[in-house]
């Protein structure tokens, strides 16, 4: 069954300054939409409003035609990896897989650098490592939608290659929400891309368009 998150009438503003204008957005299960926009343009903020984390003005986030109003109170229903980190430094990878209830030996199996690390502190990774394992505990969550912000920060490019195959796999079991900007690794996978510029939220019907929208140069 295709399950829909959708968000419309979002309006953000921070003093005089508008950040976001009438946004609409939709996601289906079975589908990554991708989030671009220079420094500034609010994409954070409107995954924030998606998760329920951030109030803003006017919004209407819905879930199959139901309202969601603190999806973060619903980890079932959706999950936000923010820009930093988020899991303590203080907890253990085991810890972390068990809290997911993800298998430790199969993420072995796709990063065998993490052989000797079943047993160690979050803090005592490096910080590619961390963002590893939280890119990982997310998008392989049991979580109906994933919004993923900034996912590829401090990651190398086998790495990089790695999560982006575990996506377009698990994009299957959910809807995944991403910006990053490291363009390009993203794009490539994307059902549907989505520009942010000056408030407005646009849909673009091909890459060439983030040229258009004067986010890149192609």
């Amino acid at each position: 069954m295709t399950h829909i998150l959708e968000a419309d009438s979002i309006q953000l503003e921070f003093g005089s300054r508008k950040i976001l204008t009438d946004v609409y957005f939709s996601c289906e299960t079975g589908k990554i939409c991708g989030l671009f926009g220079r420094n500034g343009q609010g994409k954070s903020c409107l995954m924030n409003i998606i998760y329920g984390s951030l109030e803003a003005r006017s919004k209407s986030i819905r879930i199959d035609q139901t309202p969601v109003f603190q999806a973060f109170k619903r980890p079932d229903l959706m999950l936000y990896l923010p820009q930093f980190n988020f899991i303590p430094g203080s907890v253990t990878v085991k810890r972390v897989f068990q809290d997911f209830n993800l298998s430790y030996p199969d993420f072995e199996t796709l990063f065998p650098e993490f052989r000797s690390k079943y047993r160690s502190r979050i803090c005592n990774l490096s910080g590619g490592q961390r963002r590893v394992v939280e890119v990982y505990a997310i998008i392989k969550s049991q979580s109906r939608f994933v919004l993923l912000d900034e996912p590829f920060t401090h990651i190398m490019p086998l790495q990089i290659e790695k999560i982006r195959e575990i996506m377009i796999e698990e994009k299957a079991n959910k809807g995944m929400l991403v910006t990053d900007h490291m363009y390009r690794e993203i794009a490539g996978i994307c059902d549907s891309i989505y520009v942010l510029k000056d408030g407005k939220l646009h849909v673009t019907k091909s890459i060439q368009d983030l040229e258009t929208f004067g986010y890149a140069k192609l």
